[in-house]
């Protein structure tokens, strides 16, 4: 029986199953026709189970209209109908969800399949076909002496829709049968579906040229095929496989005695069948393959839902026959439902290491894909205003695998009547410095990136790295020690620390981790380990204001841009005075550049951190502006990479910026040259494809002694 409210529970017997036909209709009707679900597949498969369960115990309320009794809904009117020469009928399920209807144990439909397929056929361990259960649409393909003369879907079971021009630009649908000695008719079944590369690859382009993406491969699928122009369907990424066969009229007709040995003749014949296809025996063979299969479903390239188990020999078929709706001889199990419908009860803002700010979903809690999901991203606020997301919404929430939860629909006619347009706020919700977002940028950032504690770990990564402040030994592992016990909040605490911080801190972290060292050898190890790292961070203090500048963090600015930023200024104090019209007057800084320096300047609190490291003795040695606008390769931006043998990396920068040039680390089409070491990879290939001219290390040396350097 499914689960029921108390409101269900109270509702008369009759009332309750008008009630659940009228909502499995509507269901059918966006699902079918519109190609636009109301409600995940979970819901639907429960409301048809409680409604299977109240014509079992109420016989008169069983109508012949009842969805019970068919499989799908009617065609759309813009096809033409097509009435099958046999069936296609749906397949039993067996549930694996912990939503599904009460008192059901998937498992135990399953064994319970098998014993009455055992029971039918007096025999043990019968042997069944197994197969994934494809998340795409339900086709038939009709051929007549080898040639495709029509292509109908599954409609309602007995009358679908004529889509033969459609499928015909799927490439996977074979036009002209190989081989030889295939019947006169030929009646094949199978699933249209959307590869998951070709979905990812569909939808950024859609984003890229402001189109609408699909909503998710399955959707996209049937979305695609039941386009009345079939250059449409041209255009989208459609794949196909076979998973049965048969030979109009004679239902009882076979290709071979077993469904295996069809499948392989339709192999032979051009038409694409799942290599994930094998053949099992018994229920603990089929419960094996449910289990393989479940754990590389996220690798695998296609959605699929479940598995199918088919008995295998054909006149065992025949022997089980049919019920009502499906084959006595075959069941689905299904997976966990990857999509659930719940509620948006708020709309926080979460922090990342990075500064970025993302909004999410705060659920009420709800099983998908068997784990319990309170949380959704939402992705950025485009995504919001995309979907239109507010509080109080109905939404479908999709897991797939290890993937973050996400919303990715709303359900618009059980939006509650106040339910406002969500905005994205202004100051972080951890430090409450303003949130910025640039024009023409997808993710909007707080800009308290020293102070912020969510991006505290980053900032002090980033600050101790070789090319910023240069702290040996402080890796990620003790920087996270640090931030856990409590002995740095900010960059500037660094400098505070002593040797028996150090000492005390690994301490705490051996015990956390349960380490049991040798006493006397493990302390002499930290107490060099700890005075070498307290030598750093005292040496760290004498440094230059390019160094600075890029340990600073601030977004956009790279080694290049800090180095072009000392020297155009001189001095921190000139740059922090600088507003974005000043900045936009330096070499290669643009309007969204100067408008990241200004804001991270114009924030008090990163203006109270630089000045606690300068007070904890963070210095150097300052200079006039160097606003030089002459040299051999002035205006030129050049790029290194590989190996050189005569200069080190940063020599060859050094030399090449003393004569005018910007070093930078990426290539672009604004690049003058790049100059090739050994080993050189990625950045070689980029300037190749934009054209961009190439110098060995024998032409650099050579510029390099003609300026005397």
């Amino acid at each position: 029986m499914a689960k029921t409210s108390h409101h269900q529970q109270a509702q008369p017997a009759a009332q309750r199953a008008a009630t659940l036909r009228d909502a499995i209709d509507d269901a059918n009707y966006r699902y079918y026709v519109l190609d636009n679900p109301a409600i995940p597949d979970a819901e639907y498969d429960r409301l048809m189970r409680e409604l299977e369960a109240l014509e079992s115990d109420h016989p008169e309320l069983a109508t012949p209209d009842s969805p019970t009794n068919r499989v799908g809904a009617k065609p759309v009117a813009g096809f033409a109908e097509v009435r099958h020469a046999i069936p296609m009928l749906s397949l039993a399920n067996a549930f694996t969800d912990t939503e599904a209807p009460a008192g059901v144990d998937p498992e135990h439909e399953v064994r319970d399949f098998v014993r009455r397929v055992e029971q039918g056929l007096g025999i043990a361990d019968p042997e069944f076909a197994v197969e994934p259960k494809f998340d795409g649409l339900a086709i038939s393909l009709r051929y007549e002496a080898g040639v495709f003369v029509q292509g109908a879907t599954r409609g309602d079971g007995t009358t679908g829709e004529d889509v033969t021009a459609n499928l015909r630009t799927v490439k996977a649908v074979p036009l002209r049968l190989r081989g030889k000695a295939w019947p006169t008719v030929l009646e094949v079944r199978g699933e249209v579906y959307m590869p998951k590369a070709g979905f990812d690859a569909y939808n950024a382009r859609m984003l890229r040229e402001g189109g609408k993406p699909l909503a998710n491969p399955r959707n996209g699928a049937a979305g695609s095929l039941r386009q009345l122009d079939p250059r449409v369907t041209a255009s989208r990424p459609l794949a196909f496989y076979a998973y049965g066969v048969y030979l109009p009229p004679d239902p009882d007709a076979v290709l071979a005695d077993r469904h295996s040995a069809a499948m392989a003749k339709l192999r032979g014949w051009g038409f694409p069948t799942c290599p994930q296809s094998e053949l099992v025996r018994g229920v603990e063979g089929c419960l094996g393959y449910f289990a393989k299969i479940g754990a590389m479903r996220d690798r695998l390239p296609y959605g699929i839902d479940g598995v199918v188990y088919k008995v295998d020999r054909y006149d065992q078929q025949r022997e089980l026959g049919f019920v009502a709706r499906a084959p006595r001889w075959a069941i689905a199990h299904k997976f966990p439902a990857e999509e659930q419908a719940t509620v948006v009860e708020a709309i926080d803002i979460q922090i990342g290491r990075t500064g970025a700010a993302t909004p999410v979903a705060r659920l009420k809690p709800v099983q998908v894909a068997g784990v319990t999901v309170t949380n959704a991203t939402l992705h950025n606020a485009d995504q919001v205003a995309r979907l239109d997301v507010r509080v109080g919404d109905s939404v479908i929430v999709r897991r797939a695998g290890d993937v973050i939860p996400e919303v990715v629909r709303v359900i618009p006619e059980r939006r509650p009547p106040h339910a406002k347009p969500w905005k994205m706020p202004t100051h972080c919700p951890i430090c409450g410095s303003a949130i910025e977002r640039e024009e023409g940028e997808v993710a909007a950032r707080c800009s308290g990136g020293l102070v912020c504690a969510a991006q505290r770990r980053e900032t002090i990564r980033h600050f101790a790295s070789r090319r910023a402040m240069d702290i040996d030994g402080l890796g990620e592992r003790y920087i996270g020690d640090l931030i856990e016990f409590g002995y740095v909040h900010s960059i500037a605490d660094l400098y505070t620390l002593a040797l028996d911080d150090f000492l005390e801190m690994k301490r705490r972290a051996e015990e956390r981790d349960g380490a049991i060292p040798d006493t006397v050898k493990a302390g002499k190890i930290a107490s060099k380990w700890a005075g070498n790292l307290v030598e750093a961070i005292e040496a760290s203090k004498a440094t230059t204001l390019e160094r600075f500048l890029f340990a600073l963090g601030i977004p956009e600015v790279g080694e290049a841009t800090a180095k072009t930023l000392a020297r155009h200024f001189g001095s921190l104090e000139a740059l922090m005075q600088a507003g974005e019209a000043d900045l936009t007057e330096v070499s290669d800084i643009g309007p969204v550049m100067a408008g990241h320096i200004a804001a991270f300047f114009a924030e008090r609190r990163n203006r109270e951190a630089i000045a606690a490291l300068r007070q904890a003795g963070v210095h150097w040695r300052e200079s006039a502006p160097q606003r030089r606008t002459d040299g051999p390769l002035a205006g030129r931006t050049v790029v290194l990479t590989g190996s050189l043998s005569t200069l080190t990396r940063d020599n060859a920068k050094d030399k090449l910026e003393a004569l005018g040039a910007k070093v930078a680390g990426s290539v672009s089409k604004k690049t003058s040259f790049v100059v090739a070491g050994d080993a050189a990879g990625s950045k070689l290939d980029k300037a190749r494809a934009l054209g961009v001219e190439v110098w060995d290390e024998a032409r650099l040396l050579a510029l390099l002694e003609s300026h005397g350097s």
